[in-house]
């Protein structure tokens, strides 16, 4: 695919800081990059043109985020532009003729589970950027199969990339839906459970080999506002069920396959409704200009069920 013509994404830019977006109509999605209506807009950042400059240009931490757009007007336009002819969906229903099947690209099922949002909107402008080895990616020109849209605008980008974004994964049995998020004090707040796995680890035992099961896991993931993690920070969760007395744990830094976050080993009682977290202050030395609520202890509550 070739990129986007610059002159459309200006197009676009100017929509976007215009009154309001323009209505979507056409749109093309991508493979293996890849919940209903508007999202929530992410948090501005407050810097001097001083601290931006000695900074490289670019705030400490910063990456490109994709604004919110509308997931209902995205899928039209995937839709409209028969991306369906290329990229099966699992349990969506596309005007394919009868005998017909998406076999060009890869399936988009569980795309937006498996990637932030800017990755699936450069995926669209830039598909090259990223090769995946495997069937339905690469051409033999050895760049992306997916073909160019120079007619589609930045805010036919935003809106697709929304409704991808819908594409979640579906997470494994012993996964606790969902993965609720909260924006507390300059933190960036996930909170997810895993069930105990019984597929976990082999151990020695009298008489032959044992399988015993990974334990029930609380995870916190705590980030700042661009989405970097942040590390020294002490996080304890209050577990709350109806009549009975709240369960206070402790969780510690931890790195795995999930990347860096705050971890404990616990099984959520039955009925639990609630879990309060108490967030920092951080230990980290803060700059000038670092948000003034990670100097503070905060508090993120998740309703539970």
């Amino acid at each position: 695919m070739r990129q986007i013509p610059r002159l459309v994404v200006v197009a676009g830019l100017i929509q976007l800081l215009g009154p309001a977006m323009a209505p979507p109509a056409h749109a093309q999605g991508h493979g293996d990059h890849g919940q209903a209506g508007a999202g929530a807009a992410p948090a501005s950042r407050r810097v001097t043109m001083e601290a931006l400059h000695a900074a490289g240009g670019v705030p400490p931490g910063w990456r490109f985020t994709v604004p919110p757009g509308d997931a209902v007007a995205g899928r039209q336009a995937f839709v409209d532009w028969k991306c369906y002819a290329c990229h099966a969906i699992k349990g969506e229903q596309f005007p394919l003729k009868p005998g017909e099947t998406a076999t060009a690209g890869p399936e988009l099922s569980g795309m937006g589970g498996h990637h932030p949002a800017e990755y699936l909107a450069e995926s669209i402008v830039n598909p090259s950027a990223v090769l995946i080895e495997g069937p339905g990616y690469i051409g033999g020109d050895g760049r992306s199969i997916m073909p160019s849209y120079p007619d589609m605008t930045l805010g036919q980008l935003v809106n697709l990339v929304a409704y991808l974004k819908t594409l979640g994964t579906p997470e494994p049995a012993h996964a606790h839906e969902p993965a609720p998020e909260r924006m507390v004090g300059g933190y960036r707040v996930r909170l997810a459970y895993k069930t105990a796995d019984a597929g976990g680890h082999m151990h020695h035992a009298q008489g032959g080999m044992m399988m015993s099961k990974a334990p029930a896991r609380l995870l916190v993931f705590l980030m700042d506002q661009a989405g970097q993690p942040i590390p020294h920070t002490p996080v304890q969760a209050r577990i709350e069920v109806p009549g009975k007395p709240a369960k206070m744990v402790k969780l510690g830094p931890t790195f795995g396959a999930q990347g860096f976050h705050y971890e404990a080993d616990v099984t959520l009682p039955e009925g639990t409704n609630r879990i309060t977290l108490s967030i920092g202050p951080t230990a980290m030395r803060l700059g000038p200009d670092a948000p003034s609520g990670l100097k503070r202890a905060q508090t993120a509550t998740f309703p539970w069920k």
